[in-house]
């Protein structure tokens, strides 16, 4: 039991920050609501009414969160070959060149398909 004592004191501690954290936010934030604020988020752009029976909803948010993620595994994988990158060699490095070649020409794609342009 002596060896879960201090997981257990940082979640405690964890837990404690984010109840801290939330009751502070909300007491010392800002008060002022007005229409706006009610509103649903739509990242930076003016809201539009949709038409009744649906209509096209873009989807370049989704795209762009998706290109996000793709490159946040690229550094999911860079870091550990980055601790072992030593004893892995020039196996390692190889394999390593191909990876990033393969993000690069992912890359090149979506720059040369305007997925980075904001219209």
């Amino acid at each position: 039991m002596d060896t879960y004592v201090p997981v257990l004191l940082l979640g405690l501690i964890a837990g404690g920050f984010a109840v801290f954290s939330v009751i502070m936010g909300a007491m010392t934030g800002p008060k002022r609501y007005n229409r706006a604020k009610y509103e649903a988020y739509e990242c930076g752009i003016e809201p539009t009414p949709q038409p009744i029976g649906g209509g096209r909803f873009p989807v370049k948010y989704y795209l762009t969160a998706m290109l996000f993620i793709v490159f946040d595994i690229e550094i999911v994988f860079l870091y550990p070959w980055a601790v072992a990158f030593d004893s892995l060699g020039w196996f390692g490095l190889t394999e390593m060149v191909l990876f990033i070649v393969t993000v690069f020409v992912a890359y090149a794609y979506v720059w040369r398909r305007g997925g980075l342009e904001w219209d």
